[in-house]
């Protein structure tokens, strides 16, 4: 594409970033008006790999369906993982039935499955790297491509966040190391949470994906400056001596919620990652990224008010869960109380089930799970 061609193109929205974030928001604003020109942006080719825990709650698949894609599709080929062990950091172990089926996928299938949703809805994709992002009276210019608003779904270290925002504050960042394994001898279909109060908050992880590999790593969120890979190691080895392969291992920062930049008015929305949209009590992320995602994109159709019609969508939608997840991670500074929640767990199956569902979905605390952690 010449810079002649770039130049002359108008578009009603552009989204940068091509994950699962970036696709809801493109898919969203089709359907929210059909015939839309909307332009979706990633660097990077599909398939591609993404560092992730790759478990992916049902309600993400709810909202993935809601944009009529096929969820059945996108999960083929990875049976549902029923169950979840917790480990508290005093070492009380909880395993139980989830409410409702997770599945782990690899996010190098995921992604490449949930773009192809995407494009069969009439979104435009094309392979750019962005690198600047200019808002003007009447629209916004993307590298010379120019659009009535703009959705920034690029990740941790988003190139949109950066037109508007400074990094999150201290204490709101985690980083995660994540390989790929055999899976564990007896494991099938159980996924494994082991917490440590050690450099609290963190935990290591085993995520089986049904076909004999397991998605498996360590992390912590960061209250200083972050730690040495060979520090990080020595933490995920004491906490599950089988670690994972290290020629495979990756990194990646995790923007938590507890650090989330306000959403302006105006044609510029952030959506997942580039929200800081990370529960801070789990380290999940493609609920919220799919949420925002669809919320942004029904309100990018709305040119200079788009903006306020986002932010008042995530408040409706997300605002009072942010609330009580935010009051929740300041609650578990303290490792005991996690150790409360898992013996809450052991005795009561909805108390788990109430714990999930705020770590990985929507949920409230609710009076049995507060109750849970008083005790």
């Amino acid at each position: 594409m010449t810079h002649e061609e770039s130049d002359s193109e108008r578009w009603d929205v552009i989204v940068v970033g091509a994950g699962p974030a970036g696709c809801a928001a493109a898919v969203a604003a089709c359907r929210t008006r059909p015939g839309a020109r909307v332009l979706l942006l990633d660097r990077s080719d599909f398939p591609r790999d993404k560092v992730c825990g790759d478990g992916i709650a049902a309600e993400a698949f709810d909202v993935l369906a809601e944009l009529g894609m096929d969820a059945a599709a996108i999960a083929d080929g990875y049976p549902p993982v029923e169950r979840l062990r917790l480990a508290a950091p005093g070492g009380t172990e909880v395993e139980r039935p989830l409410a409702r089926p997770a599945h782990v996928i690899p996010r190098r299938v995921l992604d490449a499955r949930i773009v192809a949703e995407a494009l069969r809805q009439g979104v435009v994709l094309r392979q750019h790297a962005v690198r600047s992002v200019e808002s003007t009276p009447d629209g916004v210019t993307v590298d010379g491509l120019r659009a009535d608003v703009v959705v920034g779904a690029d990740g941790a270290e988003s190139v949109v966040r950066r037109a508007l925002h400074p990094a999150p504050p201290a204490g709101t960042v985690a980083l995660a190391f994540r390989a790929y394994a055999d899976e564990p001898a007896g494991q099938t279909g159980t996924q494994v949470i082991t917490m440590t109060s050690a450099h609290w908050p963190a935990y290591a992880w085993s995520f089986p994906d049904g076909t004999g590999r397991a998605n498996v790593g360590y992390g912590e969120v960061l209250t200083a400056a972050p730690p040495s890979r060979a520090a990080m190691l020595e933490r995920w080895d004491a906490l599950a001596p089988a670690g994972g392969p290290r020629d495979a291992l990756r990194a990646h920062r995790l923007p938590l919620s507890t650090g989330r930049p306000p959403i302006p008015d105006g044609r510029i929305l952030l959506v997942g990652d580039a929200q800081c949209l990370i529960n801070p009590l789990t380290g999940e992320g493609i609920f919220y990224a799919v949420r925002s995602g669809q919320l942004a994109g029904r309100a990018a159709l709305a040119g200079a008010r788009a903006g306020t019609l986002y932010r008042r969508a995530m408040r409706g939608a997300l605002g009072r869960h942010f609330r009580h997840t935010t009051l929740l991670a300041r609650g578990t500074r303290a490792p005991r109380i996690i150790d409360a929640a898992v013996r809450a767990c052991r005795r009561d199956q909805r108390v788990f089930d109430d714990l999930l569902r705020i770590g990985l979905a929507d949920g409230l605390l609710t009076p049995r799970l507060v109750t849970g952690l008083r005790r």
